[in-house]
C-alpha cells in the first residue's frame, strides 16, 4: 500500500488540481498515497475546510469549458483526503505523521508561502512561517531516523524547489542545526521544481470547486524521481524552462495584450477575456501576433506552440469563467516588461526571431 501523502495548503486549487489527479489515479488502479491536509494559516477559512476533510468524505469538482471548441460541464469526485490538521492545534499529530512513513509533501502556500521573518526560529514550537515549520519537521524526521522524502512545492515561484531547498538550508544554519542534517537533505531529500497550471474559479462549499478543462503539473526530471501518480495531465519533463517560458509567453502574454487593448479603447469596466475574444477584431488582432511574431520565436518547437495556442483559445473564450480584463491589468507597466520584453530579449538570445513589429507597436518600450 502507497505511503502516505502530507499536503500543506488547504486551497480549492489543490483541491481542483493536485488532489483531483490523485483520486482519478486511484479510481483507475493506482496504489496512491492518502492524503493529510495541513493548515499553517490559522485562519477562519482554512480552519473550517480542515474540519470538513477531518470527515474524510468525497468532495466535488465542477469542470466547466471548452475542449476542441466544444463545451464541458461535468462533476468529478475527490476522495483521496482522508484527514486535516491544523498545524498549531494538531503539533504533536503533525510531527508523528511527518516523522512516520509519509514520503511525499505537496505545498501551495500561497503568494507570500516562502517569507520568512528577520528573526526566524525553525522550531516545532517557535515557527510562524511555511519554511520554518518544513525545516524542523525536516529536522524531527532526521533525528528519528527517518529516510529522505520527495518535495513537490506548487507555489508560483520560479525553480519552486531549488527555492525551497535554499531556504530550508539557510533557516538549517540559523538555527544552528548540525551539519548532519543539512547532508541528510542534500543527499536524501529531493526537492522538486514543479509548475502548475489550471484556472479554479470558484469555491464549493465546504469543500470543492470549480476549474477548467485544462490542467498542468509539469514535473523538472531528476534522478531517482518518482511521482505520486501517473496521469495524462502530469508531465515529468527534462526542459521546464521551456514549459515556463511556453505559459509566459503564450497564456500570460496573450492575457496582457487583451488587457492593453481594453485600456486602449476604453472599454467596458466589467469586461471579461471572454468577452472581448468573442470580437472578431480582437481576436484577429491576437492571432495575428501570435503566429507571425510569438510562436516563430520558439525556433524548431513552433508546432508544440502552435497546439498550446489553440487550447490557449478555448481558455480564454471559455463560457462558464467571468476573468476581468480589470484584474489582469493591474501591475500593468511590469506585466509588459516580463512577458512582451521577456519575449523580445529570449528570442534575441536564441536568434530564432529578431523582428517584433506588432509587439513593439503596441508596447514600443519593450526591450529589444
Amino acid at each position: 500500500m502507497a505511503a502516505p501523502i502530507i499536503q500543506f495548503g488547504t486551497s480549492r486549487f489543490l483541491q481542483a488540481h493536485v488532489d483531483l489527479m490523485l483520486s482519478e489515479a486511484a479510481a483507475a488502479g493506482q496504489d496512491v498515497g492518502r492524503v493529510t491536509v495541513v493548515e499553517t494559516t490559522g485562519s477562519p477559512a482554512s480552519r473550517a475546510r480542515i474540519a470538513a476533510f477531518r470527515e474524510g468524505k468525497p468532495y466535488p469538482v465542477r469542470i466547466r469549458g471548452l475542449v476542441d471548441g466544444k463545451p464541458v460541464d461535468e462533476e468529478r469526485q475527490v476522495s483521496v483526503i482522508s484527514d486535516g490538521l491544523s498545524a498549531r492545534e494538531d503539533a504533536a499529530r503533525l510531527a508523528a505523521l511527518f516523522a512516520g512513513p509519509v514520503s511525499t509533501v505537496v505545498s501551495n502556500t500561497g503568494d507570500r508561502g516562502y517569507d520568512v521573518p528577520e528573526t526566524p526560529v525553525p522550531t516545532l514550537e517557535g515557527w510562524s512561517t511555511f519554511p520554518e515549520l518544513l525545516t524542523a519537521l525536516l529536522f524531527h524526521r532526521f533525528e528519528a531516523g527517518g529516510g529522505g522524502m520527495t518535495l513537490f512545492p506548487c507555489e508560483l515561484v520560479e525553480r519552486n524547489g531549488a527555492r525551497l531547498a535554499a531556504l530550508v538550508d539557510a533557516l538549517a544554519v540559523r538555527g544552528g542545526l548540525p551539519q548532519a542534517f543539512r547532508s541528510w537533505l542534500a543527499a536524501e531529500c529531493r526537492f522538486v521544481d514543479s509548475l502548475v497550471d489550471r484556472i479554479v474559479s470558484a469555491p464549493i462549499e465546504p469543500v470543492g470547486a470549480v476549474a477548467e478543462p485544462y490542467a498542468l503539473w509539469a514535473i523538472r526530471a531528476m534522478p531517482g524521481l518518482v511521482p505520486p501518480c501517473r496521469h495524462t495531465d502530469i508531465q515529468v519533463v527534462d526542459d521546464l524552462d521551456f514549459i515556463e517560458r511556453r505559459k509566459l509567453f503564450v497564456l500570460n502574454l496573450g492575457h496582457t495584450l487583451l488587457a492593453d487593448r481594453w485600456l486602449r479603447e476604453g472599454r467596458r469596466q466589467d469586461e471579461t477575456v471572454r468577452e472581448i475574444i468573442a470580437d472578431p477584431a480582437v481576436r484577429a488582432w491576437l492571432e495575428t501576433i501570435m503566429r507571425s511574431e510569438v510562436i516563430p520565436a520558439f525556433g524548431d518547437r513552433q508546432d508544440e506552440i502552435a497546439a498550446y495556442f489553440a487550447v490557449t483559445l478555448d481558455r480564454f473564450a471559455n463560457p462558464f469563467l467571468d476573468h476581468r480584463l480589470a484584474d489582469i491589468a493591474q501591475n500593468h507597466a511590469a506585466k509588459i516588461d516580463r512577458r512582451a520584453g521577456g519575449l523580445v530579449r529570449f528570442a534575441t538570445s536564441t536568434g530564432h526571431s529578431s523582428t517584433f513589429p506588432m509587439l513593439g507597436a503596441t508596447f514600443p518600450d519593450i526591450a529589444g
